[in-house]
C-alpha cells in the first residue's frame, strides 16, 4: 500500500502494519548490520573507501531507535487507540523530533558509505551489507513517512 492508502485505513490496522513490518523488521535488521559492518571493517579497514566506525553508527542507531520504538509501543500507540489523538500532540511533537535524528543518522550513514556505494571489487561481504543497509535506509524512510505524515497527522487532525 503506498502513502494515501493508508488514509483510509482503519488506525489500528495501520498501528499492527507499523508494529509488524517495522518495528519487528527494524529489530531484525540492526543486528545483522551490525554484525556484517564490523565484518567489513575489521577485514578491509585498511582500505581507503572502508566505512570505518559504521557499526559504531549502527550501534548507536539501534539504540536510539529501539528507545524511540518502546515509547511508541509503551505510551503514544496506546494514547491513539484509547481515542486520546488531541492529548498526544506532545508526545507526537517529541516522535517528529526524533524522527529528525533518525534522518540526520541516515544522512551519516550514506556519507560514511559513499551513498551506499562499494567500491570497484568489493568483496560479497562488502556488497551484502550496502545491500542491506539501501533496504534498512528505506525502510526506516517509509517507517518515519508512515508515521508523520499519515498516523501523526490523523491524530492531530482527526476531522482531516
Amino acid at each position: 500500500m503506498n502513502l494515501s492508502d493508508w488514509n483510509t485505513q482503519p488506525q489500528d490496522q495501520l498501528i499492527d502494519h507499523l508494529l509488524a513490518r517495522y518495528h519487528a523488521r527494524h529489530r531484525e535488521q540492526l543486528p545483522e548490520l551490525i554484525g556484517l559492518a564490523s565484518r567489513v571493517e575489521q577485514v578491509h579497514g585498511h582500505h581507503l573507501q572502508c566505512p570505518n566506525g559504521l557499526a559504531d553508527l549502527l550501534r548507536d542507531i539501534q539504540q536510539e531507535l529501539e528507545n524511540h520504538m518502546l515509547k511508541e509501543e509503551q505510551v503514544l500507540f496506546p494514547m491513539l487507540q484509547m481515542g486520546m489523538g488531541a492529548q498526544a500532540s506532545m508526545p507526537i511533537q517529541v516522535m517528529r523530533h526524533e524522527h529528525d535524528q533518525h534522518g540526520e543518522a541516515l544522512e551519516q550513514l550514506l556519507n560514511l558509505t559513499d551513498r551506499l556505494s562499494p567500491p570497484a571489487g568489493a568483496c560479497g561481504t562488502w556488497r551484502s551489507l550496502y545491500s542491506h543497509l539501501a533496504t534498512f535506509h528505506d525502510d526506516l524512510r517509509e517507517h518515519i513517512r508512515l508515521e508523520n505524515q499519515v498516523l501523526f497527522a490523523r491524530a492531530l487532525n482527526p476531522a482531516a
